[in-house]
């Protein structure tokens, strides 16, 4: 990660950690190098959600891309899959989506995606850092070779029929509730799900700029779930603030999370023959009970480091087809480059109609284990973490878990905090492993009272 930029773009205050200023450099920044700097126009399109802030941030960027010679193409509120499909597919040179996903409407990001949709590299986010820095100078565009915006709603409306498309099956009869998290969704999922026959019941789509994933979306995942048994649903779907989540709500008002979907698509994969490498891709917070039903039904998995980002990097290098979070960040890579919310639906709507059983059937065979996770905010995160009476307490406790439960310590990337996560059989046996931890990084003298 770099100065600016973590994981997933560039997230803070607005105009506070993240300033209009920030946004006119690296708009700037971008407009050259893909531009004048390869002797051409650059052609870059942009996409935003709700946030009020949200709409000073795509002037900004157009500025600056602008300045540099660049041509905007603006899709307005969309969503974050939507920008890096139609940046893939309409060769574009880069794409930029404004948004803070799933963070309160105070915040917001800027998020860079090169010309095949997937989150840009390290080394030209580092030469966006160095030029907001100062340590690199480019020319201002002159005359003609000014840049120009052009409006582009067109893209979103294209990614609207990719997503029809996507179906193998009509919707009519089912009903769907959802939570667009007064987010990007609003205007894309109802219409989607409208469109291939489903009577679709939608909360949380009435955004007003300060209302994006407050107390509503997969963050607050509850109102969707009390919406869902109240009107007597089929499912129900929730998105965050730019639509790159979805997580769901059974039959019967439980949580469906990004470990049951990856459960449910990989079991309906590996028996139409179509999970390459047999192997989904997830996150070292999965759910210990997710590799249980993995295991029962012979289907290998890789763990990677928490992030998309991650997840992404290990099915490309290793050729892999389903990949996700538990967050609901699920990446089908035969069909995008990003988590796709929307996309996520559908495809769980496939296999309800291709099995013709409810969620609550499908999911079933995931039964998570109690999960104690405890912060514990240290004076330094690698010498807590690479403490040897530390690392012995560690693996004590894993030994004596054995396969009835799992132990994981990690530094936060972006806190002074190291995180102690134990999942076991009963609440009480997390709690006493999760606690002799502590105890010893205590004792240690790595803990700020």
């Amino acid at each position: 990660m770099g100065k600016y930029f973590g994981t997933d773009g560039f997230r803070g205050e607005a105009n506070k950690d993240l300033s209009f200023e920030h946004a006119v450099k690296i708009g700037r920044f971008l407009g050259w190098y893909y531009g004048a700097n390869q002797g051409k126009k650059a052609k870059i399109v942009i996409g935003k959600d709700t946030r009020r802030s949200s709409y000073m941030f795509e002037y900004a960027l157009c500025t600056g891309l602008m300045a540099s010679g660049a041509d905007a193409y603006i899709m307005h509120v969309t969503t974050t899959p939507s920008v890096a499909y139609i940046t893939r597919v309409d060769d574009f040179d880069c794409g930029i989506m404004i948004s803070a996903s799933h963070n309160p409407y105070y915040d917001n990001g800027i998020k860079l995606l090169n010309g095949n949709g997937e989150k840009m590299d390290e080394e030209t986010i580092l030469k966006v850092e160095d030029f907001i820095d100062g340590k690199i100078e480019i020319p201002i565009a002159e005359r003609n070779d000014i840049g120009r915006t052009v409006d582009f709603a067109a893209g979103r409306n294209r990614y609207i029929g990719y997503l029809i498309s996507m179906s193998k099956y009509s919707f009519k009869g089912i009903k769907v509730g959802m939570d667009v998290a007064n987010g990007a969704a609003w205007q894309i999922a109802k219409g989607v799900f409208e469109a291939l026959g489903a009577k679709v019941y939608v909360i949380n789509d009435a955004p007003d700029g300060y209302n994006i994933n407050t107390d509503c979306g997969s963050t607050h995942i509850e109102h969707l779930q009390k919406f869902v048994v109240d009107n007597k649903l089929d499912v129900g779907f929730a998105y965050d603030g730019d639509a790159d989540r979805c997580l769901c709500v059974d039959e019967k008002g439980n949580e469906i999370s990004g470990d049951h979907i990856l459960y449910i698509y990989g079991l309906y994969m590996k028996e139409r023959g179509k999970l390459l490498n047999n192997k989904i891709v997830t996150t070292i917070m999965s759910n210990f009970g997710l590799y249980k039903a993995l295991d029962k039904v012979g289907i290998e998995y890789e763990k990677t480091a928490v992030g998309d980002k991650y997840v992404y990097e290990n099915m490309v290098a290793n050729g892999h087809r389903i990949g996700g979070e538990q967050s609901g960040h699920i990446i089908f890579s035969k069909y995008a480059t990003t988590g796709d919310g929307i996309l996520t639906s559908l495809k769980m709507m496939e296999v309800l109609l291709a099995k013709q059983k409810p969620m609550s059937e499908l999911a079933a065979p995931v039964v998570f284990y109690p999960q104690v996770l405890k912060n514990v905010r240290v004076t330094s995160k690698p010498a807590a973490q690479n403490d040897p009476d530390v690392q012995a307490a560690v693996a004590k406790v894993a030994n004596e878990l054995g396969d009835s439960g799992r132990i994981l310590v990690r530094e936060s990337g972006t806190e002074p905090v190291i995180r102690v996560m134990v999942e076991a059989e009963s609440n009480e046996i997390c709690q006493k492993y999760v606690d002799s931890v502590i105890d010893v990084i205590r004792a240690k003298g790595h803990i700020v009272e």
